[in-house]
């Protein structure tokens, strides 16, 4: 089903997961663990990244079949410009087609490992907009497309980005999955700004559960995300206790994930990095709490 669809008709905020591929078979056999743990929780749909330069392309889309067939789940593979020509692109959209894929996350994509600034590749696409008209135009996907509270990191201004967020829109994004975020208020703020300039899609946050600080400051640094001073003084002070951060990162997404909610929120997409405990005490938390009925 498509996932425009999917939210707009829910009665109740709707919940997904992001995964990546794993490059062993150890990996994706930790990645298909945690789906079965978190199925119960009957998520909405399930992403799966792209890699850098499209180098998972084959898997990303094995991955999201599978998903979908074993797991009655609908699946999204994300989908970039990187190292492709058009008719490439259009070759994996017809693959897509072929198997029975409804969404499609359109993104411009990071360069390849080891490549500085990204590049066009000749005869293919340079911005993420082409690849939305390119899919809007040809095929019946929903597509779903990128937005970023705290600014994308190479945007101009944040009045530039928010219009190029506008334009992908109008080339037919049906929906925005955003960047993660640590502060709320940059995500209201945001969605405020939005719907000012004529963006009426639904825009659905991105929250990541934290559970390793050297991980986070490096994720953060390559997004553009900022870390709240509190919440990083009190990562900091617990050091080397992993239980003790992984517990702080659970218990301030549960509380960033209410808020949200209560504040109006469509959902919530959890990046999981291929594990399920922090996610799945997370959302089981809310699903009994359901703070969305507040608001």
């Amino acid at each position: 089903m498509r996932i425009d669809q999917l939210i707009t008709e829910a009665s109740e905020p709707q919940f997904s997961f992001e995964f990546f591929p794993p490059k062993t078979e150890e990996g994706e056999e930790n990645l298909f663990e945690a789906v079965e743990q978190l199925v119960p929780l009957e998520p909405a749909f399930i992403s799966v990244t792209y890699g850098a330069g499209g180098s998972t392309r084959d898997k990303t889309i094995e991955i999201v079949s599978r998903i979908r067939d074993e797991y009655g789940i609908e699946a999204m593979p994300h989908f970039t410009c990187v190292d492709s020509t058009v008719d490439e692109l259009r070759a994996t959209l017809d693959q897509m087609q072929e198997i029975g894929i409804e969404n499609v996350l359109a993104l411009r994509g990071d360069p390849p490992d080891g490549a500085g600034n990204w590049t066009k590749t000749e005869g293919g696409l340079e911005y993420s907009r082409q690849l939305v008209e390119l899919i809007s135009a040809e095929y019946p996907f929903a597509i779903g497309a990128a937005a970023f509270p705290e600014t994308h990191i190479h945007a101009a201004s944040a009045e530039h980005d928010l219009e190029y967020l506008k334009q992908k829109v109008d080339a037919g994004a049906d929906f925005l999955v955003t960047q993660l975020f640590f502060d709320n208020d940059a995500y209201f703020e945001f969605v405020l700004r939005a719907r000012e300039v004529g963006i009426e899609v639904p825009i659905i946050p991105g929250v990541m559960p934290i559970g390793n600080v050297a991980q986070l400051e490096r994720m953060t640094t390559l997004s553009g995300a900022t870390i709240p001073n509190a919440l990083h003084e009190a990562l900091l002070a617990r050091g080397d206790d992993t239980r003790a951060v992984e517990a702080l990162g659970v218990s301030y997404a549960t509380l960033q994930c209410a808020e949200l909610l209560a504040g109006g929120a469509p959902g919530i997409h959890f990046y999981t990095l291929n594990r399920s405990p922090a996610t799945h005490a997370i959302l089981g938390a809310l699903k009994l709490q359901r703070p969305w009925l507040t608001r």
